[in-house]
């Protein structure tokens, strides 16, 4: 039964044709490259379209079968001949035009293409509309080649839960070490970008969920500040710590898809204040000269990405920035109160969005998503549960006195008494710390086995934007440096991972190893 219903769903991801195309070479290149590319006339929209489809024909299911893009777009190639013919008639709408950007398959897109959360209960979720953060996109002049696979339910549903996994898509395997977590939720774009696959992917977070596979994959991640850019037609968790967030190669890459994210949206009062702005024209290796930085030196690092860390401080005081140690303060109850949160908005938030899919949705309530899982068990559930699903439909409405004092609680510790704590301590703009250590096993017995601190949780909670820059390998895996500013400081942890970036170049591209470099000795250990 799963694989016919597998067939019958990726049936949308079926690759055009592509026999006749001309080779272009799109591995590991920028949207700068690609565009220069365009206007050079060595390729095309539809060319760079073609090819990007190409590799992931020759890679996502087959090759080292990542699994990380759920559905291509049927009119991929359409949008990027449209885009071809306004270039040749001289118009040129921005960085974007012609690009071919992936989607995390929460988000609502016009094409022919269902957004399915990962989730077999959603697969006739087509509804034909743009997500306002896909229109803005559109109206930059990318090309919408296809939705990315996720962990299930943007990793809401289930305590034990295994990174990357989705019913619709399966599960995500890491470019560096194929037996490894790709992180989540957005696992899929965090894959397909360090593939190559697109130069540039839209990811979502509620809590760790583009930095982790941004950070496990190599990339750089943007995790912006609660209100900057819209969440009307994503799949939701929390209204009040969701966002969309640009995934890339580079910090360069990711302040150019940003750009193209930010707009006011009636229909979200958070970003109301939301004004567009040029992330990217002001990035400059001098944005370190006289920057302090408050350091987070976590005490269950491991000894390989601790070794990175200190590699990456190092190159930070080289760059002019003075560096002052912070101690994070205790922070008791944060995360019990934020998980309170979590579940009462997820159940008001995601009964109101099924309400306005499509009437061929059935499970239009958690309670009746609930009840689907049940029943298609063998499909939905074959590794883990859904736990916090049936926790949050237990909850209370968000009137509810105990919501309000955990949001408020919440916000309190991880904001004012943590993040704006540690800056006014360290007098320091920015702070940074290791944003995870690296990918652990997939594991479908046990689930996650984080190994290591996170850094997503405070600037997750708080609503403050959240960076992640590449520092190198650890034992073959990639780690990240997080760099965490106030609210609204987009542009001020853009520019010190920029300057960061450009004197570590430490990224390193993946080989698709079957697993980590373990050491002399310790092949086929596990």
């Amino acid at each position: 039964m799963r694989r016919i219903l597998l067939a019958f769903l990726l049936a949308g991801a079926v690759v055009p044709n592509i026999a006749a195309a001309k080779t272009v070479r799109v591995e590991e290149a920028s949207i700068d490259q690609l565009q220069a590319m365009m206007a050079r006339g060595e390729a095309s929209s539809v060319e760079l379209t073609r090819a990007y489809l190409a590799r992931i024909a020759a890679m996502d299911r087959k090759g080292p079968a990542l699994r990380s893009v759920i559905a291509v777009n049927p009119d991929a190639l359409d949008q990027a001949k449209a885009l071809d013919a306004e270039r040749k008639a001289g118009r040129i709408r921005g960085p974007l035009h012609g690009i071919p950007v992936l989607i995390k398959d929460n988000i609502e897109t016009a094409d022919r293409m269902a957004t399915t959360a990962g989730s077999l209960a959603l697969k006739d979720n087509v509804t034909g509309r743009d997500a306002p953060v896909v229109a803005e996109l559109r109206r930059a002049g990318a090309v919408i080649l296809g939705k990315t696979n996720l962990s299930e339910w943007a990793n809401i549903r289930s305590t034990h839960a295994m990174s990357g996994w989705s019913a619709v898509g399966g599960l995500v395997k890491n470019p560096y070490a194929l037996d490894r977590t790709a992180c989540g939720s957005s696992s899929g774009s965090g894959a397909a970008v360090a593939a190559s696959f697109a130069a540039v992917a839209v990811g979502t977070e509620t809590d760790g969920s583009v930095t982790c596979p941004s950070s496990i994959n190599g990339l750089v991640g943007l995790k912006p500040s609660i209100g900057l850019v819209s969440r009307t037609r994503v799949v939701p968790i929390s209204h009040s710590q969701d966002t969309p967030g640009p995934m890339g190669r580079s910090v360069r890459d990711v302040a150019l898809l940003l750009s193209a994210m930010v707009a006011p949206d009636p229909a979200d009062p958070a970003t109301a204040g939301a004004v567009r702005r040029d992330y990217a024209s002001g990035l400059s290796v001098s944005a370190l000269s006289g920057l302090r930085i408050g350091v987070i030196r976590p005490k269950d690092l491991p000894a390989d990405t601790a070794a990175r860390y200190d590699a990456a401080l190092a190159v930070l005081r080289a760059g002019g920035a003075v560096l002052v140690d912070v101690t994070p303060p205790k922070l008791d109850g944060l995360g019990d109160a934020e998980f309170l949160v979590l579940q009462m908005e997820l159940k008001a938030d995601l009964n109101a969005y099924l309400a306005t899919t499509p009437a061929a949705v059935t499970a239009r309530t958690l309670d009746q998503l609930i009840a689907f899982n049940r029943d298609h068990a063998a499909v939905e559930m074959p590794f883990f549960g859904q736990e916090i699903f049936e926790m949050a439909a237990k909850t209370g409405g968000l009137d509810d006195a105990a919501y309000k004092a955990a949001r408020a609680k919440s916000l309190r510790l991880a904001g004012q008494e943590g993040i704006d704590a540690m800056l006014k301590a360290a007098g320091a703009t920015v702070l940074v710390e290791p944003t995870y250590a690296g990918a652990w096993l997939s594991d479908p017995v046990y689930g996650d086995q984080y190994n290591g601190p996170s850094a997503a949780e405070l600037p997750a909670i708080a609503g403050y934007p959240h960076l992640t820059v590449p520092m190198g390998l650890a034992k073959g895996l990639p780690v990240g440096l997080s760099f965490i500013a106030g609210k609204g400081g987009e542009a001020t942890v853009l520019g010190a991972g920029y300057a960061y970036e450009q004197r570590a170049k430490a990224r390193v591209v993946p080989t698709y190893r079957a697993q980590a470099d373990v050491g002399p000795g310790l092949e086929g250990v596990r």
